[in-house]
Parts: C-alpha cells; structure tokens; sequence
C-alpha cells in the first residue's frame, strides 16, 4: 500500500485526484503502478486502478491478470471494478472506503458477484486512515 501511496500522491501535480494502485505478481512482487491521470490527458478511463491493470497487461504480455493483486488507495468505482473481474485480477487490497462511487463494498459489490464468471478475493479498509489523507488534503485545498 505504500507504494500505492507514492503513486498517489503524483497525481496532484497534473490536477489529478490523489488515487494510486499497484498490481502485484503472484509472488508479491511489483509489477506495475499507477495513478489518476483523467485531468493529464482528458480521459475519462484513466483511473489509477485501470492504468495499473493496463501497464502490467503491457509487462506480462497479455491480459489476464491470473495469480495477480490489486492494490489501490481507494474502493474501485464500477469501471475498475469491472476492469477488475475482466483482468482475472485474483485479490484485490483497497484502502479507503468510497461511500459515493464505490463499487466493492460501499454501493455496490461488483467484484463479488456471483453472477460473474471471475471474483477476486477482497480486502478492504487496508490503511485506510493513511489512504485518506491524501484525499481529504487534496479536497479540502479546493474547498477553501
């Protein structure tokens, strides 16, 4: 998750919310990161979660994401939640809880769904005090 945070918090610095996510080997190992970068390059799909999933599809040469684990600052909205199963990712690690986009615990569980031909096993709430700050800095910056 550390890293994650790292990943996190470079977002800003193109006006980016502060989100990041890394996608782990099956050994653990660090395969791939990401951050925001929606306002960077005006696309509405370049979250965190799916640009991680999208450079380690790059790294290991195809796109399942077998044996592999997410882990993001924030709960995943129903875009990356969806790009989630469609990866084959087998865990996924967030911080955060999202009660106004999230789709893994707080609106919805997509992940989980037993209607879906994939789900990741999920462990929310992981450092979620610390995967908060940049958020709540970021945010209450533009609020003042």
């Amino acid at each position: 998750m550390l890293r994650a945070l790292d990943e996190a918090r470079l977002a800003p610095a193109h006006g980016d919310v502060p989100i990041g996510a890394v996608v782990l080997d099956p050994s653990g190992e660090f395969l791939a990161g990401g951050h925001n970068e929606r306002e960077r390059y005006g696309d509405p799909t370049a979250h965190a979660e799916i640009v991680a999933i999208r450079a380690a599809a790059r790294a290991v040469g195809e796109w399942r994401l077998e044996g592999c684990t997410l882990v993001v600052t924030l709960e995943p909205c129903t875009m990356c939640a969806g790009a989630i199963v469609a990866a084959r990712i087998d865990r996924l690690v967030f911080g955060a809880y999202d009660p106004k986009a999230g789709a893994v615990a707080s609106l919805w569980d997509v992940v989980r769904d037993p209607r879906l031909n994939h789900r990741p096993v999920v462990t929310g709430g992981f450092m979620a005090e610390e995967c908060a700050v940049p958020l709540l800095d970021f945010f209450g910056g533009r609020r003042d």
